[in-house]
């Protein structure tokens, strides 16, 4: 069995190659949120979630807290841009009465366009080399069942309690949002919205809830990239995984 959350389609790619080499089922977190579906029983459960502020996305978090796993063997697996940061620890705290046996660690393209330009493919090539290496590499290391206590690539709990989590905690703020008059009131962003933190009014979304997971999906998925966080997405790009519908 495989649970993964994915806004933009990295994780959900992820799960997706694991699945097919594993013939396993996947769920979304949040299909398992909005059904109230928290009890999980398997030989092997691996969970997929992005990292966001060096750490979990608000809505794995919450996940992890409700969740019970009952399995021979409980892997974890972090997508990242830059770093993994601390998002092993911070499933190994969130997750009760289960130890994680093993990590690991899938480098894939950093959507967060505040900051990073994926507006061209040689951009986007730069986090893709290693993709499927990894990849194939924990499909190997999951059929045997290896363990081990960290995430490569780690960045130290620490610094992101320090400096990730009140980072990630202020970028969450969905003031930061605005859209464009190329906006045609699609609807698209408030039915994909995990949190449902969007209203579609007069035609035009409106955020009803001062944060969300800021996974940046409605911005992404756009079909008119419409959607802007402050005054750089714009220069910087969309992307979606092309190996997954979403």
């Amino acid at each position: 069995m495989i649970i993964y959350f994915s806004a933009t389609g990295n994780c959900k790619y992820v799960a997706s190659r694991i699945v097919q080499a594993k013939e396993q089922n996947m769920i979304s977190i949040v299909d398992c949120l909005q059904n109230n579906q928290y009890d999980f029983s398997d030989d092997v459960i691996g969970i997929i979630s992005p990292t966001y502020g060096w750490g979990l996305p608000s809505i794995v978090k919450e996940f992890f807290e409700k969740a019970t796993f009952q399995s021979e063997y409980l892997y974890f697996v972090a997508t990242y841009g830059t770093t993994p940061g601390a998002t092993g620890y911070m499933a190994s705290k969130a997750i009760k009465g289960k130890r994680i046996d093993a990590y690991y660690s899938v480098r894939m393209v950093d959507t967060w366009t505040p900051i990073f330009d994926i507006s061209t493919s040689k951009k986007i090539s730069k986090y893709t080399k290693t993709t499927e290496k990894e990849i194939d590499e924990i499909i190997n290391k999951v059929s045997s069942h290896f363990i081990n206590k960290h995430m490569p690539s780690r960045t130290p709990a620490f610094i992101t309690k320090l400096i990730g989590e009140p980072i990630y905690n202020k970028v969450r703020l969905t003031k930061h949002f605005h859209v464009e008059n190329s906006c045609i009131g699609c609807g698209l962003c408030a039915r994909k919205c995990p949190v449902q933190a969007i209203e579609i009014k007069d035609k035009r979304p409106v955020w009803i809830k001062d944060k969300c997971v800021m996974c940046l999906g409605c911005l992404h998925r756009c079909p008119k990239f419409a959607i802007q966080y402050e005054n750089k997405t714009k220069k910087h790009g969309q992307y979606t995984n092309p190996n997954v519908k979403l």
